[in-house]
């Protein structure tokens, strides 16, 4: 994840703000956006490797058949005996399906697959498939041909790989697992930095308990998903055994294991948080054992950041001995801040008991999660995109734009929620709640006022509550619900909290969106990788003629009427696809009918040609070609054979540089 958005802060108070229900839709319609953004995102996953070269090229055409068919990558991609498939015009492998071979030194990723001996002229097709260096599946196919073009029965793939239904469901549960982790580490962050008594509140246990179950659910869902989205797509391979231990063999699966025993180590931290903890009431023992807990989850959410950043994009590319650890620091960074805020959230409106010091340490929790969010965020983009241009000119850095929009507008609400905060912390309202919480809030003091006839003015029809101790109970727990309720009221009927309520609630609203683009992120190739990729693409694929190539050739067949001229243009004279017209001059200058033309084309350097090329009449003099295929830039001598009768005939043949 990339830079996030700053502590919580409340929105103006509006009257059509202060009605839960708008509050409610608002968080309804931004998570709909999150569901559009996932959606919309769950087509083929940008490839984070991308194909820079081949040899053969992509469309060049061959005199002979290779020995070799080489791919080179942006970075480094894990390959099987069937991730680079060379296949014949009829559909059969022509190479040997051995697993390609590693021919890259250092930072160069270059595979190579051996071809069967003797193969027919023909188009062949090149489609490779295999899981880059930051865990994500690359897919392509291309096409060369050998003599000449030919039909072929072989289809070239429409989908990327990692797309379809199962690549929906994975990213679905890509995001599921950011969720969870931010609810189980920036909840129980918020229990103990800012609010300790709420370790015995319901809904905050449950909040927590729910992220962890999130978490645990998606990473299970993703150890079974990662065989068919990095392989077939077909979700019925999920429960394939073979491709599961195969799966636990890579980087990304040995992460998600990881994270299933970290989840274990954390289910106890959770059991301790929420029993031992919430019930001791020892000041020097809770201190000692909030310093345990602190310490203990601080370790174990770190190590789940790990496996995130241990498998994708902070573990490739640029500085990755430096990437990964701002990587972790960002994913505790954000938990703290948004889990915290979805926290306060919570405790706003399900609990009456928080007060107003702890809505302000975690405002300071907040403000030094921003500070740190700021600075591997700046890195982190530095890293990933590199240049302004990419910025504007890729995926990722047109969805990193987005995510600073959003980034923006949740400072803005930020400042403006300052005076919410500001009046709750100073407000009458505010002070007063947290000087009567210890006397209200505790379910004992109402126990006791209820069984207090004077109290309560409840008594049984013989006028004792000892003589009926379930009598006694009930009416406790009624003046217990009683207190709570009326506890509740006072405290929503303070404008400031009110307020700050439903700033929280749009807040985390914004932040849900935030983070369904950050998710988004993580699956689109970085700005810098793409835009190395097209360079290195285009330099090889590009002609390095500034127009098209122009000749004239004059020729004699020694017959009568066998003189003239033979102009030539090739356009645009570069590798690939070329179109070429020739036209024939008598002696007199007039255009010149002759019964056949055949031209030729040799790379002598090479040892390419000569490729046959036979142009088509298209009027008097004027003969033509489409798809003329040159492999490779170099010198290349054109040849013209020129029949002016049935038995006079000659070639003439020049030079020129193409591409």
């Amino acid at each position: 994840m990339t830079a996030t958005a700053p502590h919580f802060g409340p929105i103006p108070s509006t009257p059509a703000m202060r009605r839960p229900l708008a509050a409610g839709a608002l968080l309804a319609a931004l998570v709909g956006m999150v569901l559009a953004l996932l959606l919309g995102g769950a087509g083929p996953a940008s490839a984070h490797a991308a194909l820079t070269g081949s040899d053969p090229q992509d469309g060049a055409v061959v005199a002979t058949a290779p020995k070799e068919v080489t791919l080179t990558f942006s970075e480094q991609v894990a390959v099987d005996e069937d991730s680079i498939r060379i296949l014949d015009p009829d559909g059969k492998r022509a190479d040997t399906a051995a697993v390609p071979r590693d021919l890259g030194g250092g930072s160069l990723a270059k595979y190579g697959v051996s071809l069967h001996s003797g193969l027919p002229d023909g188009t062949y097709t090149v489609a490779w498939q295999a899981v880059s260096a930051d865990s994500h599946p690359v897919s392509g196919a291309f096409t060369f041909s050998v003599g000449a073009p030919s039909k072929t029965t072989v289809a070239l793939p429409a989908d990327q790989a990692g797309g379809g239904l199962v690549g929906a469901l994975y990213g679905i549960a890509r995001y599921a697992a950011y969720a969870g982790f931010i609810l189980l580490a920036g909840g129980s962050a918020f229990v103990l930095a800012c609010w300790q008594r709420g370790a015995g509140a319901r809904p905050l246990q449950r909040l927590v308990v729910r992220g962890w179950m999130t978490l645990t659910v998606a990473t299970l869902a993703m150890l079974l998903l990662r065989n068919p989205y990095t392989g077939s797509g077909k979700l019925a391979d999920a429960f394939d055994l073979d491709g599961l231990k195969a799966v636990l063999d890579t980087k990304p699966g040995a992460a998600l294991v990881s994270r299933l025993l970290l989840l274990g180590a954390s289910a106890l931290f959770i059991a301790v948080l929420f029993g031992a903890y919430a019930k001791r009431e020892d000041e020097r023992e809770k201190k000692d054992l909030t310093f345990g807990l602190a310490i203990g989850g601080t370790v174990i959410a770190a190590g789940i950041a790990g496996t995130w950043a241990l498998a994708e994009h902070a573990s490739t590319g640029l500085q990755p001995g430096i990437a990964m650890p701002v990587d972790v620091l960002h994913l505790l960074a954000v938990a703290a801040w948004l889990g915290g805020l979805t926290a306060l959230l919570v405790a706003l409106y399900r609990t009456p008991d928080i007060g107003a010091a702890a809505v302000r340490r975690f405002s300071g929790i907040a403000f030094g999660s921003v500070i740190v969010l700021a600075a591997t965020g700046i890195y982190q983009s530095w890293r990933q995109v590199g240049t302004w241009s990419a910025l504007t000119g890729t995926g990722y850095g047109q969805l990193l734009l987005v995510k600073v929009g959003l980034v923006a507008v949740l400072v803005g609400i930020a400042w403006i929620s300052r005076r919410w905060t500001a009046r709750l912390i100073t407000g009458g309202g505010g002070a007063a709640a947290e000087s009567t919480e210890a006397e209200t809030s505790s379910p004992a003091a109402a126990s006791e006022g209820a069984e207090d006839p004077d109290a309560s003015g409840a008594t049984d029809a013989s006028g004792s509550t000892a003589e009926n101790p379930a009598r006694a109970a009930q009416l406790a727990r009624q003046q217990a619900a009683v207190v709570t309720a009326e506890k509740k009221r006072i405290r929503d009927a303070d404008p400031d909290r009110s307020g700050l309520r439903r700033s929280v609630l749009a807040e985390v609203g914004v932040a849900v969106a935030l983070l369904a683009v950050t998710t988004v992120l993580t699956s689109t190739e970085p700005a810098r990788t793409e835009e190395e990729a097209a360079r290195a693409s285009t330099s090889a694929a590009a002609p390095a003629a500034a127009g098209p190539v122009e000749m004239k050739l004059p020729f004699d067949t020694g017959s009568t009427n066998g003189k003239g001229t033979v102009r030539m243009e090739i356009t645009p004279a570069g590798t690939g696809a070329n179109e070429l017209h020739l036209w024939i001059d008598g002696s007199d200058g007039k255009p010149m009918d002759v019964p056949e033309v055949k031209v030729a084309l040799t790379l002598e350097s090479k040892d390419i040609g000569p490729l046959p090329v036979v142009p088509a009449r298209l009027a008097e003099g004027h003969w033509t070609a489409g798809d003329v295929q040159i492999p490779m830039a170099g010198n290349w001598k054109v040849a013209v054979t020129v029949r002016t009768s049935d038995i006079d005939q000659t070639t003439i043949d020049k030079n020129v540089k193409i591409g």
